[in-house]
């Protein structure tokens, strides 16, 4: 009989409803691997930042039998660098072994509980400085759209809700599921973790020739050398014009881009098929099993042999 992942959001005073929305969403659309509940700290209605306030159907005793617990993020003027007792006694109830997750603000929430400590962690770019002043001993990478540090998890803003939740579902049951759930909610199927937070230009102003159809082209080819000199005449831009405004779109450089796509169809090819790590790492455009290997332990932290062996196992 199939597991089911029980998930508890935690709604705070304040909340955002668009964040809070999220984990049930995406996670309710991983064909029944999640069931997801939402409570607040005394089970009453909670105001969200908005014009409304939010009925929910559970109280904080739910937290304490939860695999995983999502704290939403709420107004950046109600964080503080201490709980208040209601919050910490809710926080209390959370087993020591489940996994932990916050999207935005509701990393100060994790940081003063203390659970943050000796732990690296994200928030929204533009709370880094507010952060540090509150806990200024917490290493925090405002640059990044998520942080899995073990059983903590920290993301940033908004939409980096989705990356984290489609990030635990493709940890928890492959990328073909992962990507299946991004095509019901009609969302990006993969944002690595270490994608920049803060983009340029995420639209290209207009009038202005955009990376993207080379970007389509790189994940047709990703077989083959390719190098920026070819990229950039692919766009028909100078090397320099090129890699500038490849950046500004996507807010990495396109070497890491391109890594970053071939590990992530390697770990595709990893979970479907039986294809040898060199005839992956041929098939994805790593000149061998080898660099293969590096990228993908530097990616994710296990040897392909282990990340297969944990799937098929699944399975």
């Amino acid at each position: 009989m199939r597991q089911v992942e029980r998930v508890v959001v935690l709604a705070l005073d304040g909340v955002y409803p668009f964040e809070l929305g999220i984990p049930s969403r995406i996670l309710g659309a991983a064909d029944g691997r999640y069931s997801v509940f939402t409570c607040t700290v005394d089970g009453r209605p909670v105001r969200t930042n908005a014009d409304f306030s939010i009925t929910v159907e559970h109280g904080p005793e739910v937290l304490a039998t939860a695999d995983t617990v999502i704290v939403a993020p709420v107004s950046p003027s109600l964080v503080t660098a201490e709980l208040p007792d209601e919050v910490a006694a809710a926080l209390a109830l959370i087993r020591p072994e489940a996994r932990i997750v916050s999207i935005c603000t509701g990393a100060f929430v994790l940081a003063a509980a203390g659970l943050l400590d000796g732990r690296t962690a994200t928030t929204h770019w533009h709370l880094a400085d507010t952060f540090r002043r509150m806990f200024p001993h917490l290493a925090l990478d405002p640059d990044v759209l998520f942080v899995d540090d073990d059983r903590i998890l920290t993301s940033a803003g908004a939409a980096s809700g989705v990356d984290v939740c489609l990030h635990l579902v493709r940890k928890d049951h492959g990328s073909e599921l992962a990507n299946t759930v991004a095509r019901r909610c009609v969302v990006p199927p993969f944002r690595d973790g270490g994608q920049a937070q803060y983009i340029e230009q995420p639209v290209p102003e207009a009038g202005a020739a955009s990376t993207s159809a080379t970007r389509a082209w790189a994940l047709e080819h990703l077989d083959e050398p390719l190098t920026l000199a070819g990229l950039a005449a692919h766009a028909r831009m100078s090397l320099r014009t090129f890699a500038r405004r490849f950046h500004d779109e996507v807010g990495v450089s396109p070497g890491r881009w391109l890594i970053q796509q071939r590990v992530a169809r390697a770990r595709h090819l990893l979970e479907a098929s039986d294809l040898s790590v060199d005839q992956i790492a041929a098939h994805v455009g790593f000149a061998t099993g080898a660099s293969l290997r590096q990228h993908l332990h530097a990616a994710i932290g296990v040897s392909p042999q282990t990340y297969r062996r944990t799937f098929q196992a699944a399975r």
